[in-house]
């Protein structure tokens, strides 16, 4: 018999014979302190039974950590026997059951709940490798692009939060930090902090939810590059009733006024504004298209009377068989802009370090980008992108590429990336070049929006 087995049978035996005994010891004349001595030894025997029942637990532990029985030497007979260290008072049960580790309880929710207050923790690298030649914008042959650590949590029934810190190989940035209120009337949903802004598709996307090592240039001459319009502010947001299978979204944000190159606060009232209408619609059940206008409003660098004007239109088309071909999957994305802003006019020379006249001028600029990616097998994709984009102070200027990217997936924790990348300049400049990316992700990482 194992020493298990024999301890238990040993405990059934042991709290059988006691409770025959107190059983007996009853005076029939059934006072009340007879009865309230019979609850006190009941009550004992109880604390003796889990006391008891903690130690079987013990042994079975300490069963499980040990090699089989087919490996294992013969017990002795001092390991299989209950010693009297072993066989403790009711009042010291308490303390011997929590010794155990699995038999740890804070406020009954057991193990688990001593992790209870701390939010969701991760970690995601991206690591970029490059080669080749740009002058106007070069990169480094190894880079730490950024380490972006996350921090998300349920405040309380009615709020979520989120950050997003971003180490970089030149400092570090809070790149979201932001409440989220839940529980509002009327099906609304709010936002309080830093956040990126509802512009378009690329606008609201994290470096390493990116198809792509870079951002189109689109992105990057109209919108702010890498940063993008990202601010603290307000965002609302509500469901709007559609017809027929459509899902309709507003949101409207209000922001102070600095994001990058796009709008310079010079006071307090110089705020910019957001917003963003979105629809979405099932197609079939393996296709769905999902649509954008964009506009944003703020003051630019030129100072407080000057005022930028974006507007942007993006589409996504997603296949994705669910019957069958569960392997196959294909995303097409596309988005327009257009930034029109007031500025000092520009002389007829083609460059922004020309004089300016007192007057104020008016430049539009124009830019897209187009992209599909294709799943040709469980962890491969392929895709390409199609750039063309006006400098944002000078449409005369005018630069456009094509970029070739392939994906491979080791799990859902790693990614590697390989993209070509040719781009024309309008200074008459083409630059090849090929980088290799690599990103992991530790801990739990909430998902981004759909």
């Amino acid at each position: 018999m194992r020493p298990s087995q024999m301890l238990f049978a040993f405990m059934v035996v042991l709290t059988c014979a006691a409770a025959a005994q107190q059983t007996a010891n009853v005076p029939a004349t059934g006072s009340n302190t007879d009865v309230s001595a019979l609850e006190q030894k009941i009550r004992d025997l109880e604390d003796r039974l889990v006391m008891l029942e903690g130690q079987v637990r013990q042994l079975k532990a300490q069963k499980t950590s040990m090699p089989s029985e087919d490996t294992a030497s013969p017990p002795t007979p001092s390991s299989t026997a209950v010693t009297p260290a072993q066989v403790t008072m009711p009042q010291e049960a308490g303390r011997s059951t929590a010794s155990a580790g699995d038999n740890v309880r804070l406020g009954g929710a057991g193990g688990a709940a001593a992790k209870a207050l701390n939010p969701d923790i991760s970690v995601i690298g991206d690591f970029i490798a490059g080669a080749g030649h740009n002058p106007l914008n070069p990169t480094p042959a190894f880079q730490m692009h950024e380490s972006e650590v996350g921090l998300q949590a349920i405040v309380d029934p009615y709020a979520r939060a989120d950050f997003f810190i971003s180490f970089g190989e030149t400092g570090v940035n809070v790149e979201e930090g932001f409440i989220t209120f839940t529980a509002l009337p009327s099906g609304f949903v709010a936002k309080a902090g830093k956040m990126r802004a509802a512009f378009g598709k690329v606008n609201t996307f994290h470096n390493h939810v990116m198809p792509w090592v870079d951002r189109p240039l689109v992105s990057q001459n109209l919108v702010g590059g890498e940063d993008g319009i990202n601010d603290a502010g307000f965002s609302v947001e509500h469901i709007i009733p559609a017809p027929g299978k459509w899902f309709l979204d507003f949101t409207g944000q209000a922001f102070r006024g600095d994001s990058a190159d796009v709008y310079t606060s010079s006071n307090k009232n110089d705020l910019s504004v957001v917003g963003h209408l979105r629809g979405y619609r099932d197609l079939t059940d393996d296709s769905n298209l999902d649509l954008g206008v964009s506009y944003s409003r703020g003051h630019n660098l030129f100072g407080g009377d000057f005022i930028t004007n974006l507007y942007g239109v993006d589409a996504t088309y997603r296949w994705k068989p669910l019957r069958r071909s569960i392997y196959k999957s294909f995303v097409a994305r596309s988005e327009f802009i257009w930034r029109q802003q007031n500025q000092p006019s520009l002389l007829t020379c083609q460059s922004i370090t020309c004089p300016v006249d007192p007057a104020a001028g008016f430049q539009r600029a124009f830019g897209f980008y187009a992209s599909g990616d294709f799943q040709f097998a469980r962890r491969w994709f392929v895709g390409g992108r199609v750039d063309r984009s006006d400098r944002a102070f000078n449409s005369h200027l005018n630069d456009k590429g094509g970029s070739v990217v392939l994906t491979y997936w080791p799990s859902e924790f790693a990614q590697i990336r390989g993209q070509y990348r040719f781009t024309r300049y309008a200074d008459r400049i083409n630059a090849h070049e090929a980088f290799i990316q690599l990103q992991f992700a530790l801990g739990a990482h909430g998902a981004h929006p759909f």
